[in-house]
């Protein structure tokens, strides 16, 4: 089975600061690096790494073929992410303060210009069996989802960054939404109404250091998933390293139970690295922290 996963690629500025600055507040660095990003390369490489097939629908301009190489060198399928002449790939500019929190402002670039014909030359690949992974950094997330339903494949949705109306757009479509607390609560707010009733079967929420919640909206259940005890240098990347590994588990059959307890341990280290997609833990990274 495959994972498709339509996705933002960003060009990631990480300055590591003493603390994440207040409004009109100047800051000097302590270190400044360079590296893949983009919550979609993220979770394509966490995908990947958990030992699924990632194949990334997106899109790069003239500046980030080198982005495209190190999908490949992690073993991402890079073949449906098309090259804009003419246009910036997307970046952010990530502050990482000393005690592991971020502030993050992005430039969307090439994730907004993917077009509806790039995204079903790829999913015309798909078909039940197969899980289509959506985000909201990029364009064309109800289009992906509609065609993906079409095919019989699962529909993962992580709604982040957080937009009301795309989650209402697409709702009617996902099997599996994903957010953490705050978004869930924004959510409620704005629809009016519980999670529960978004006609949705699974619901997952992140929760930080108090672990995650499973609502089996089928069911009527609740899981709760504990946190693992570790110290973060850096919480970058790690939302999108859970729903990488969650889907990865699930997509190689794992009971959404035993998905989630992969997808918290790859997390918890994640959150002991500085950096995004380049420091994703593998397999065996897991294996051998024994968390």
């Amino acid at each position: 089975m495959s994972v498709f996963n339509l996705g933002s690629i960003n060009v990631d500025n990480v300055y590591r600061v003493p603390h994440i600055p207040g409004a009109g507040e100047t800051l000097a660095a302590s270190g400044f690096s360079r590296g893949l990003g983009g919550k979609g390369a993220n979770m394509s490489v966490a995908v990947a790494r958990a030992a699924a097939r990632a194949i990334h629908i997106g899109a790069v301009g003239g500046d980030g073929a080198w982005c495209v190489e190190r999908l490949m060198e992690y073993g991402v399928d890079t073949r449906y992410i098309g090259k804009l002449s003419g246009a910036q790939t997307g970046h952010a500019n990530i502050a990482v303060a000393d005690d592991g929190e971020n502030q993050i402002v992005t430039f969307g670039g090439t994730n907004q210009q993917i077009s509806d014909e790039m995204i079903c030359a790829a999913l015309a690949e798909a078909g039940p069996g197969d899980t289509v992974l959506l985000q909201n950094e990029t364009n064309g997330q109800v289009t992906a989802a509609r065609m993906a339903r079409n095919l019989g494949a699962r529909v993962v949705y992580a709604a982040a960054p957080f937009e009301a109306k795309t989650v209402s757009d697409i709702a009617e479509y996902t099997d599996i939404l994903l957010l953490n607390a705050v978004e869930a609560e924004q959510l409620r707010a704005a629809l009016g109404q519980e999670l529960t009733a978004l006609g949705i079967d699974h619901v997952v929420i992140t929760m930080g250091g108090e672990g995650s919640r499973w609502l089996n909206v089928t069911k009527g259940t609740e899981v709760h998933m504990a946190a693992l005890p570790v110290t973060p240098v850096d919480t970058t990347g790690a939302g999108d390293t859970f729903t990488g590994y969650l889907v990865a588990g699930l997509d190689r059959g794992m009971p959404m139970e035993q998905a989630l307890r992969l997808a918290t341990q790859a997390g918890a280290i994640m959150v002991t690295r500085l950096g995004t997609a380049d420091v994703i833990p593998d397999l065996k990274d897991i294996e051998d922290a024994r968390l």
